[in-house]
């Protein structure tokens, strides 16, 4: 590019300008201060221009990608946005096989760029399940070469988990979404190679099935959503049958597993309930993978899938902790229920470990500390090491976002003990590389979005608003709507984005049905009935007109008062003028200013009365006049 070749002075100063006039018009179409929602808001123009952005070197570079994670975590999940979405995602997995894996150093904007492929492939998963990827063949064919350059990669990255395991999950859900047995009749198909390479044109193979099988674990995650954000009663009976398919969390429903931990990840932000039944299905999870019986059975066999999905859950857990509605909440995510006595005796700092076998009491982050630390060694599993080096890693990150807080400088405080004890005590070079890379990764503090005269806050190191994107976007798919309102209101929004972002004629696809199975096993007051759309939209579309109605009534009648009120004054004003023209006349002729029943030298109401008795018809009528 021509930003990152010259060495002219002032035309890379002109360069660097226009480049951040650029980037500042991209903050605004991505609308970073309104989670992405907005009549200013153009998603898919801003994701293209931060793309081309993040190619030019330095300072440019790294704005673009903060802004292009940030907004991937928090914009809304929409149709119109596909194509760009898969175009993202091409350009990435090209950076990371061709440029950023090729280097002999790791630098920050890798990780950034491959922060973003995860949240890219996240979304291209949640389409698939909604079917939207039907006719995107083409597309997800130039996606298979850097897919399978992936695999190459793994020996770059094995030392780096937090990389490894975003690398791990956009490769399986490559082999998902590109579907292979599809794809290979593309390539054998020589006219389907003609008509691919011909720009314009789109392949038609087969479509999507329409009936996708997702796990009853991810189901019930996203009931569990809906329960909470619209605060169902039958919350606890969903949290127990959610319990009963913990079972789930094994390598044929992974995809569907990380999901629904974002999912109920999200909802352990607000209820209580639902923290203590996602650290429950941690920690089955990793006891069941840390069974001395499991190690045996996997010691020949690599199983990756393991340790990336208690990789994820320690992300989501770390999330809680600092975001959480509650302090109370923050606290049981973090340390559970242990009292300050205990505490206290853990964060005093000791040159030797524990010879006592230590116990997974709970999955909060500071029990899963103690247990893993005294399970590693030189000789420890991979899941041992990697999941350790995530609690660490991930605990950097608290520390440093925390920072500038002064209403959490208790948590902070406890945060930089811990890592004051792991920083005197661990001796292991693959758990200290954790606290280097994630400070490393997090030395950036300036904020590219606002002014520098303000106190910047420092970029977002958690995935703090996809989980919710993805129980809205799979309640809306999973479940019926609430309320015929909320029918209306979801449409309505629908109609008003498809008007800003017009799509054109080929990528228009209509959204198929995704069926549940085994649906008889759960109560029948779980799932209940509701009215079909059409009684759902006539119920909506009376309230409307009965609203309008009586407003327009209520105008009616205010604007016949108001015309009664003009015509009493004018009357009144024209009954005024004609009494003083009348008196007026009056003192012409008689020259008096008298009225026409008093009389100069009379002040007997008798003599009036004689008068008026005893005057003639023609005074009376003169007198009238």
């Amino acid at each position: 590019m021509k930003f990152n070749e010259t060495e002219n002075l002032e035309t890379k100063e002109h360069l660097m300008d226009k480049a951040r006039k650029i980037l500042f018009r991209c903050k605004r179409r991505l609308g970073l201060n309104s989670l992405g929602v907005g009549s200013h808001v153009d998603l898919p123009a801003a994701w293209t221009e931060a793309i081309y952005l993040a190619q030019c070197k330095g300072e440019i570079q790294e704005e673009a990608l903060n802004m292009l994670c940030t907004s991937l975590d928090h914009a809304p999940l929409s149709c119109s946005h596909l194509a760009t979405i898969i175009f993202i995602a091409e350009s990435v997995l090209y950076r990371i096989c061709c440029d950023a894996s090729q280097k002999s150093y790791l630098y920050s904007s890798e990780i950034k760029l491959i922060k973003i492929g995860f949240l890219i492939f996240l979304r291209l998963f949640v389409y698939h399940l909604y079917g939207y990827l039907d006719g995107f063949e083409a597309q997800l064919i130039r996606l298979q070469p850097h897919l399978y350059a992936l695999y190459f990669c793994d020996i770059t990255y094995s030392k780096f988990p937090n990389i490894h395991s975003s690398l791990g999950f956009i490769q399986k859900t490559g082999e998902v979404i590109c579907t292979p047995e599809k794809l290979s009749e593309a390539h054998s198909d020589p006219v389907a190679k003609k008509e691919l390479n011909i720009p314009g044109t789109r392949y038609k193979l087969k479509p999507y099935k329409k009936r996708q099988e997702v796990s009853h674990l991810l189901w019930h995650c996203t009931v569990v959503w809906s329960c909470v954000q619209n605060q169902r009663p039958r919350l606890n009976e969903v949290l127990e049958h959610l319990l009963k398919h913990k079972e789930q969390l094994q390598k044929k429903f992974w995809l569907d597993s990380v999901l629904g931990l974002f999912i109920l990840g999200d909802a352990a932000k607000i209820n209580i309930s639902c923290l203590k039944t996602l650290m429950k299905l941690g920690k089955d999870f990793i006891s069941r993978c840390m069974s001395p019986q499991n190690q045996e059975e996997k010691k020949d066999s690599d199983s990756p899938w393991e340790w990336n999905l208690a990789f994820i859950y320690i992300t989501i857990l770390g999330d809680i902790c600092l975001h959480a509605t509650t302090s109370s909440l923050r606290k049981t995510a973090f340390m559970g229920y242990i009292s300050c006595e205990d505490l206290s005796k853990y964060l005093e700092l000791k040159n030797t470990k524990s010879a006592e076998t230590v116990e997974l009491r709970a999955a909060n982050f500071l029990d899963l500390l103690k247990y893993f630390s005294s399970q590693i060694s030189d000789n420890c599993c991979q899941m041992t090491w990697t999941v350790y080096y995530g609690l660490v890693y991930n605990l950097v990150k608290m520390n440093r976002e925390l920072d500038g807080d002064e209403s959490q400088d208790g948590l902070r405080n406890l945060f930089w003990k811990i890592l004051q004890r792991i920083k005197v005590e661990e001796k292991d070079k693959r758990i200290l590389n954790a606290i280097d890379i994630a400070e490393a990764e997090l030395n950036n503090t300036i904020n590219p979005f606002i002014s520098s005269t303000i106190k910047a806050p420092r970029n977002p190191s958690f995935f703090r608003y996809t989980g919710r994107r993805l129980a809205y976007a799979l309640s809306n798919l999973f479940l019926p709507p609430v309320s015929p309102s909320s029918l209306f209101i979801k449409r309505r929004k629908k109609e008003q984005k498809q008007m800003i972002y017009k799509i054109p004629k080929q990528y228009q696809m209509d959204k198929k049905v995704i069926h549940i199975i085994l649906r008889k096993n759960f109560p029948e007051e779980i799932v209940q009935t509701y009215p079909d759309i059409l009684t759902r939209t006539d119920v909506v579309l009376r309230t409307i007109v009965e609203k309008q109605w009586e407003k327009e009534q209520q105008i009616r009648l205010y604007e016949e008062e108001m015309q009664r009120n003009e015509e009493m004054k004018r009357k009144r004003k024209e009954e005024l003028e004609c009494y003083q023209a009348m008196m007026k006349r009056r003192e012409e002729k008689i020259h008096k200013k008298t009225k026409p029943y008093e009389l100069p030298g009379w002040n007997s109401p008798a003599d009036s009365e004689f008068l008026i008795c005893g005057s003639s018809s023609d005074d009376l009528r003169r007198e009238n006049l």
